[in-house]
Order: structure tokens, then sequence, then C-alpha cells
């Protein structure tokens, strides 16, 4: 019978070293720089710049427009300057539409959740209330802009 052996364990070096026998050097720990923190500046205001521009663009677009829908479909629409709130009934539930400085909210609601009247007023042009149960919608639209804002 033939006689079993086992492998012998490579030798393992206990410090990295060259062909030549010497220590490897270890590389140097970067440390930024002027020039980095001005690439990082440019950027956040790159993001900045582009977060703000829907926002800014909102405010001049010129006369807005209160839109009312009742299960997806328009029942009243009005100028804000001429809007001065009303009633609306949709699936047993009843809203109350109010405008105050130029914002529209919706007031009272018998509802059961409130999250319309909980939602606040909106003065810019794209903001929108929504009451679910009563599938109501309250939306404020602007004059049609000369670029669009996705694809600028």
């Amino acid at each position: 019978m033939a006689a079993c052996s086992t492998p012998t364990a490579l030798p393992t070096p206990s410090r990295r070293t060259t062909k030549a026998g010497t220590r490897m050097k270890r590389s140097p720990k970067l440390k930024p720089t002027r020039w980095d923190a001005l690439v990082v500046l440019a950027v956040l205001l790159l993001a900045l710049g582009l977060g703000a521009r829907p926002y800014f663009a909102a405010k001049s677009a010129g006369e807005l427009t209160v839109s009312i829908a009742i299960d997806g479909e328009t029942v009243e629409r009005c100028a804000l300057s001429n809007y001065e709130g009303g009633t609306y009934e949709s699936r047993g539930y009843t809203l109350t539409v109010a405008v105050e400085n130029g914002a529209v909210r919706v007031s009272e609601s018998d509802c059961p959740n409130q999250d319309c009247v909980h939602s606040g007023a909106i003065s810019r042009a794209g903001q929108s209330i929504v009451c679910l149960p009563a599938r109501v919608a309250v939306t404020l639209e602007g004059a049609a802009s000369d670029y669009d804002l996705i694809a600028g």
C-alpha cells in the first residue's frame, strides 16, 4: 500500500516585501484639497439651483385658476381673483372651499379623517387639495408657460 502524505503548508511572510526583500511603503493618505472643496460647493449650488427652479417658475405663472373636480369631472373653473368659494356635495360628504389672502383651502368637511382640511391652503400653480372619500379635487392652475419645466 502506498503511504499517504499530507501537503506541506506554504510559508506565509509576516511582512509584505518586494522581490528585493525590502519593505513596501504604505500608500499615503489622501487629504482633501482646496479644489475638492470647490467641486463639492459647485455641485451643491447646482443641486440647489435645479431644485428651486420649479418653485420660482410657479410663482411667475401669471393668473391662477381654481378648478374644482368631482369624480374626475370639472364642475367649476374660475379665476382665483374672481372666486369666492363654495360648498360642494359628493358621495354623502359636504366640503366648504374658502379663499383667503390669495390662497384656496378646504375650510370645512364632514369626511372621516379630514385630510383635505388639514392639508392647508394652496397658493401656487400645480398645487392641489384632494378629499379621497368625497372624490373632490381642488387644483390651482397657472397660465400656459413658454417652456416645460421638466424638459427645460
